[in-house]
């Protein structure tokens, strides 16, 4: 038996023995970490033969997985294609990798729920919770639905600092409090490893987004090749970095680099994986970072998601080939090319001499390190029927709703009782299903003794990235929205629940309802549960909400807490009968 199947041997030797076997090409295709999707049968024949053509012809054994139909599809897949890779000529495992799946929000490029699974809030929800024991609970029942699919590696956290309110992925983030977010990316990653050390049991996490994507100019995020630009009118480089140093000392063994690049700074205007004075100069050599650097997606070349074709996404040398773009990145210390599924790219540097071998086999060697720590080579396959049992097992069900429960800010209110078993409601953007309600629900506003609004926080069409998939521009709501709310109140007492993917601007809704809630992914029977006082209100901002677009327009996109007189505080939130501020 080779050294490098023998789980006996110590890491390390097995590393060395299989890089000694390996060729460029094969070294080259670890480098790689496209995504995969399960067809909609377990043998749907395009799902397959593209499948083949990744794990066989090109000898990738990285995959990003996105869709399935439910955890147990996933599942499956995991094992067809790790089949595939036990047919080439080393064997080498698949780590199967996702974005978040526990969510509300179900965004092909940054995580796609799945409803098999735990729903729990979005980032955020759990930074309202205010505890690291959330985080931890969070992590935990990632860990263990994650590892039921054989899905080892978790493409987060995001340890950003949602700095800037317009942000379009600020909801990614353990929100604006910087000590909280290093923090909760500390237990968070805890959680996911369940142990000391990586393991058999372990998910391993992808600190994202290095070195701190927060600062988007005007909160646009660079997804869009109309927004590239990461800007720091406020010099604050240095605070966005503090969570990822403190998710390192954790442990953490993988990081992401954001697409951004920096313009008015000291460092080169190129995307940060480009960046030598970012990934060489501060995560390798200052940060002391031996753990594996993985690009955001598609920076090389194009791959079609839907009906956009995405990418490349290379700002800053966007006059350069994607052969070209690649050397930049291993020149400055990357290992990983992340959605890119080309590893002839990598074959020509080495080929025309210009990435040595040797370059080569220190990205391979942090890549075979993982895969053997986290027992991939002994793990091979995962059993359907358990993944089944466990994903979605009741215990993580109502794991998942406490916290959706726990994670609701009651923002304001002008009357302490909740609403009425008797009370008559009229609902507008929610549904009573699964909710303990015995009220009458009514079709007709006028006959109401109770309004009941579910809405969005506030974006404006077609300036977000990518057909909206990021929301960006105005966080007021528009002139229409506040007559509706006023034609509502004319009748009867209104209660407005605001998913505050950002932080809305809420004044002028504070003016009209009755009681304003912030969400942040619920379900409607959660939401009417706590209206209703079936449930307490016990949730904190996990962000400053400002008090106008004015405001938001004249703080500095890297300076956390930085718009004018907010209208609530980071901290506030009105629990049962008593208001709470930090």
């Amino acid at each position: 038996m080779a050294d490098y199947l023998d789980p006996a041997l110590p890491v390390e030797r097995r590393v060395e023995d299989l890089l000694s076997r390996m060729t460029v090409a094969e070294k080259a295709a670890l480098m790689f970490h496209p995504s995969t999707q399960p067809g909609d049968t377990p043998d749907a024949p395009a799902a397959l033969a593209a499948a083949e053509e990744d794990v066989v012809n090109r000898g990738i054994t990285h995959f990003n997985v996105l869709g399935g139909e439910d955890s147990a599809a996933v599942a499956r897949w995991h094992n067809t294609i790790q089949e595939m890779a036990e047919s080439t000529r080393l064997g080498i495992p698949i780590t199967l990798s996702s974005d978040p799946r526990h969510g509300f929000r179900d965004n092909p490029f940054t995580g796609q729920a799945l409803d098999s699974l735990s729903r729990w809030p979005e980032t955020t929800g759990i930074a309202a919770i205010g505890t690291a024991e959330a985080a931890r609970a969070y992590g935990e029942a990632i860990r263990r639905e994650f590892l039921a699919m054989g899905i080892r590696v978790y493409l987060g956290p995001m340890a950003d600092i949602f700095s800037e309110p317009r942000w379009s992925r600020g909801f990614g983030t353990w929100g604006e409090d910087p000590s909280r977010v290093a923090e909760f990316t500390v237990a968070f990653i805890e959680a996911l490893r369940g142990g000391p050390e990586l393991g058999a049991g372990s998910v391993a996490a992808v600190v994202k987004h290095f070195p701190g994507g927060g600062p988007q100019l005007r909160g646009d995020d660079a997804h869009d090749p109309r927004y590239p630009e990461q800007v720091y009118p406020g010099g604050r480089q240095e605070l966005h970095i503090e969570p990822f140093v403190k998710a390192f000392a954790a442990g953490a063994t993988q990081v992401m680099t954001y697409y951004g690049k920096p313009v008015g700074t000291d460092w080169p205007e190129v995307g940060f994986a480009f960046s030598e004075p970012v990934v060489r100069d501060i995560l390798r050599r200052r940060l002391g970072f031996d753990g594996i650097v993985v690009t955001d997606w598609n920076l090389l070349e194009s791959t079609p998601m839907g009906d956009i074709e995405f990418g490349p996404n290379g700002w800053g040398l966007e006059d350069r080939t994607a052969v070209e773009r690649a050397g930049i990145a291993l020149a400055v210390g990357v290992d990983q090319f992340g959605g890119d599924r080309n590893p002839a790219l990598i074959e020509e540097l080495v080929d025309s001499g210009q990435i040595a071998e040797s370059r080569l086999d220190e990205s391979v060697r942090r890549l075979l390190r993982e895969k053997f720590r986290l027992g991939a080579f002994e793990h091979r396959r995962v059993d359907v029927d358990t993944a089944g049992a466990i994903c979605g097992a009741p215990e993580l069900l109502e794991a998942g709703r406490q916290a959706q429960r726990d994670s609701l800010v009651l923002i304001s209110q002008k009357d302490p009782a909740p609403i009425a078993p008797t009370a008559r409601l009229f609902l507008d953007g929610l549904t009573a299903a699964g909710a303990g309600l015995p009220n009458e629900i009514v079709d007709d506003p006028s006959q109401a003794d109770a309004i009941v609004v579910r809405r969005d926080a506030p974006y404006e069409e077609g300036r977000g990235s990518l057909g909206d998939f990021f929301r960006g521009g105005s966080l007021e709501f528009s002139p229409a929205e506040l007559a509706q709310l006023k034609a509502y109140a004319a009748i009867a007492p209104v209660h407005v629940a605001v998913f505050l993917e950002r932080p809305a601007v809420l004044a002028p809704l504070v003016d009209i309802a009755t009681s304003v809630v912030g969400d942040f992914g619920a379900s409607d029977a959660v939401v009417l549960d706590a209206l209703s006082g079936m449930a307490p209100f016990t949730g904190t901002l996990p962000f400053d909400i400002p008090s106008s677009m004015a405001a938001v327009e004249a703080s500095r996109e890297d300076v956390p807490f930085d718009t004018a007189e907010p209208s609530f505080r980071f901290g506030h939130g009105i629990r049962t009968g008593a208001s709470v501020a930090v």
